[in-house]
């Protein structure tokens, strides 16, 4: 069994090795490692189209062998399908992303976007993700991570495969408790409830980086100034069966996850006379 591991926290990062150290322990699995060469957290499914992509190859300290890229973590799994290191793998891993990717986080999550790739290639796909201990529900570091139990469990649904639903085309999104684990719970995605506000921050604002040039100027630019908006702990829904509530109650939570858009259930209630109308009414500012 040839396994990709990648994550969005960086080659370096302590919760990509110890999934790495667990996977190689599973008999007869090989392990590649392709990741980016630096924190691509909250990148989502972004892939890199206008520029080539920069691999490093990179030894381990314990003489294992991986590729260090300078792009997204889909970038990383479509590099591995189109043989980077290689054999395509059997099975992609993500993680150990450090810190939880729960609710309407995952679609922001660079982890999840890697693993939900494993879905457009037809492979089973894991996202493994860990809170810090003190950090409850929230988004920092704090008191740091225990990745033991999470690694443990990520290698063991790895090793049972479709026993536990991890099969081909299917994405499991697996989040660890930020304190003791008194066991796992299949879940559903629950809500998030993000307390973000605007803050204007001192400081001059960076250089604007080029974008791409019309052929007349369109736009004058003013004066800049930094601004966040991001980074306040989020709070959710405590709502029995969902994975925000088994994780804030000492639980693993392992979530099918699907990515089918198509909203079905709304087609039958749009109107195809009323698109019909819409677009007669606008056909007449069509260029000829």
């Amino acid at each position: 069994m040839r396994l990709l591991l990648t994550n969005d926290d960086g080659i370096e990062a302590g919760g990509l090795h110890a999934l790495r150290d667990a996977l190689l322990r599973i008999p007869g699995a090989e392990v590649m490692v392709i990741a980016p060469d630096g924190n691509r957290s909250a990148t989502g499914r972004s892939i890199t189209t206008r520029r080539p992509l920069v691999s490093r190859h990179v030894t381990f300290l314990d003489g294992g062998e991986g590729y260090a890229i300078d792009g997204s973590p889909v970038d990383c799994v479509r590099l591995a399908w189109h043989r980077l290191a290689g054999e395509r793998p059997d099975v992609i891993v993500a993680g150990i992303n450090h810190g939880a990717n729960l609710g309407d986080d995952i679609t922001y999550s660079g982890t999840v976007g890697a693993a939900l790739e494993a879905h457009h290639l037809g492979l089973p796909g894991l996202a493994v993700s860990q809170n810090a201990r003190d950090a409850n529900l929230g988004f920092s570091d704090e008191g740091g991570y225990d990745f033991s139990v999470i690694a443990a469990f990520a290698a063991e649904l790895v090793t049972r495969g479709a026993e536990v639903g991890l099969t081909a085309g299917t994405v499991l999104n697996v989040n660890g408790p930020p304190g003791p684990v008194s066991g796992v719970s299949v879940t559903r995605f629950g809500k998030r409830v993000y307390e973000d506000h605007l803050r204007r921050l001192p400081g001059e604002a960076p250089e604007r980086a080029a974008r791409h040039g019309a052929a007349e100027p369109v736009v004058h630019y003013g004066d800049a100034e930094r601004i966040a908006i991001y980074g306040v702990a989020a709070g959710h829904h405590d709502e029995e069966g969902t994975d925000l509530h088994a994780v804030a109650n000492g639980r693993i939570s392992v979530t099918p996850v699907s990515i089918r858009w198509t909203d079905a259930a709304r087609i039958a209630e749009i109107s195809g006379d009323s698109l019909d109308h819409a677009f007669n009414a606008c056909a007449g500012s069509a260029p000829a």
